[in-house]
């Protein structure tokens, strides 16, 4: 009986002991073996085993952690508080220096930013701090980069949430937006304006060139069309006048006929209004033709009469 006793305590105290030797280290952790109070060696993850009573493992969370940086009043260079605050990302590269190198890096973290954050900023004007949150996150991480490093650590990025300045200044900056933004409205509406009326003038402009070349262009094709119907009347006139001339001149005319074709145009003078009508002195040798037309018509009466006598 006490040998089963014996044997069974045994068991027991080997199961404790076994217990109490196997660690199990997640894949985003790294564990800090202390033996005896001293530094012994670092667990990667997955099952690792330790000395019960004389080792002690610590794990570090190797993830990116955040730090948030709480709101706190900051003096800027032309003298106004201005309220900010900011969030760091970090993440463990060392787990031994994380572990005794620093007591508590939320705290000491969290100073140094502060610290910092007054120090960038105090160096800045206030609209330079309000348009130039880059620089501030750009030169915030590389002083805490450098600080941290001994503790292991690696600054990833640092954001600052807000820079809230007084209520006054804040009103004042709005006034002076919306007194640049009545500016910037009443310049492009002048601009328009302006543009509208040089586009309006050169549009009369041009209309007014189309029109008085359309104009000229007409009155050359009028002026054209005019030419050539006076050219074709002159060339019909003296077409006219050549088959005239042609005719009379293959028909041998003689005074008698002269005087007949006179006749007929005098009647054509003398049918109009006019109460006289003068004879040019050329009529004289007409007249004569006339004379001798007539006593040819007086010889073929006389002809005439006898035959029937």
């Amino acid at each position: 009986m006490i040998t089963v006793l014996f044997f069974l305590f045994l068991t027991i105290f080997v199961l404790i002991v076994a217990a109490a030797s196997i660690r199990i280290i997640s894949p985003y952790q790294k564990g800090v073996v202390e033996r005896l109070g001293r530094y012994h060696r670092t667990a990667q993850p997955g099952l690792t085993l330790i000395v019960p009573i004389f080792d002690r493992m610590i794990k570090v969370d190797m993830r990116e952690q955040v730090v948030d940086v709480p709101p706190q009043e900051v003096i800027t260079k032309d003298n106004v508080v201005v309220t900010v605050d900011a969030i760091v990302f970090y993440e463990a590269t060392d787990p031994v220096k994380l572990v005794y190198n620093v007591a508590d890096f939320f705290g000491a973290a969290t100073k140094l930013a502060q610290t910092n954050l007054r120090n960038v900023i105090g160096e800045m004007e206030l609209d330079q701090a309000l348009t130039s949150r880059e620089i501030i996150n750009a030169r915030l991480r590389e002083v805490l980069d450098d600080a941290t490093d001994k503790w292991g650590t690696r600054i990833v990025r640092v954001e600052i949430k807000r820079i809230d300045p007084p209520a006054d200044v804040t009103q004042a900056m709005h006034q002076q937006m919306k007194a640049e933004r009545e500016k910037r409205a009443n310049i492009l509406a002048a601009e328009g304006t302006r543009q509208a009326r040089i586009l309006e003038a050169e549009g009369v402009r041009q209309s007014t060139i189309l029109k008085a070349e359309g104009e000229a262009e007409a009155i050359r094709r009028v002026a054209e069309a005019q030419r050539f119907k006076f050219q074709t009347e002159a060339e019909g006139q003296a077409e006219a006048i050549s088959s005239i001339y042609t005719a009379i001149r293959e028909a041998n005319p003689d005074d008698k006929l002269i005087a007949i074709q006179y006749l007929e145009a005098l009647k054509a003078v003398a049918d109009g209004q006019a109460s006289k009508i003068y004879l040019p002195y050329e009529a004289s040798g007409i007249l004569g033709a006339l004379a001798g037309i007539g006593g040819i018509f007086q010889d073929s009466r006389n002809e005439a009469a006898s035959a029937e006598g």
